[in-house]
């Protein structure tokens, strides 16, 4: 078999796999920057978890970390302990953080244990239990993990899938809250 006939069997295995099992991607992290498009709303949550229904309208103004994530997802539970850390040191200038709860699995979408998930992992920021893929449709997203960085406006400027990144990450936060390099 020749180089290239090789070369297009893997390309369309990999577009296969992205298909068929979209969590692959993860693994393979990658940043998209985002043309400042207005961001969808949080409409249709099942339900809220450490807050009350959140809109982009109640959030004018302020910087939103959207983390789409799921409670057995191992890479979404790598990134958990970077979104504490963003959230411990930048909810006081302004950030604030969603987590979008969009189950893979059907034993994901049992409230209850959703609520042991946050509790093990002490997150103590919103969750939208995302349960009839409303919001994650609305943001036409396919993956977990996956953030999108809204800026004051209400415009999607940043798009990230899997871990890693985290320092550019921050960095893009920095700028939308107007924030120093050494906050």
């Amino acid at each position: 078999m020749t180089s290239l006939r090789i070369a297009a069997v893997l390309a369309a295995l990999g577009a296969a796999l992205i298909t068929f099992w979209p969590n692959a991607w993860t693994a393979a992290s990658t940043e998209q920057p985002v043309g400042g498009t207005p961001a969808p709303d949080f409409t249709g949550a099942d339900r809220w978890f450490n807050s009350a229904p959140l809109t982009l309208e109640k959030l004018h103004g302020k910087v939103v970390l959207v983390d789409f994530w799921t409670r057995e997802c191992i890479n979404c539970i790598h990134t958990l302990p970077h979104i504490k850390t963003l959230y411990d040191k930048y909810a006081s200038q302004g950030l604030v953080i969603v987590g979008v709860h969009t189950p893979e699995y059907d034993e994901e979408h049992d409230p209850a244990l959703l609520q042991k998930a946050i509790d093990q992992y002490q997150i103590t920021w919103p969750v939208a239990l995302d349960n009839s893929y409303r919001i994650w449709n609305a943001y036409g997203n396919r993956y977990w993990p996956a953030i999108y960085l809204i800026d004051r406006r209400g415009h999607v400027v940043y798009y990230h899938v899997g871990e890693g990144n985290y320092d550019d990450t921050e960095q893009r936060i920095r700028q939308l809250l107007g924030t120093s390099q050494n906050a």
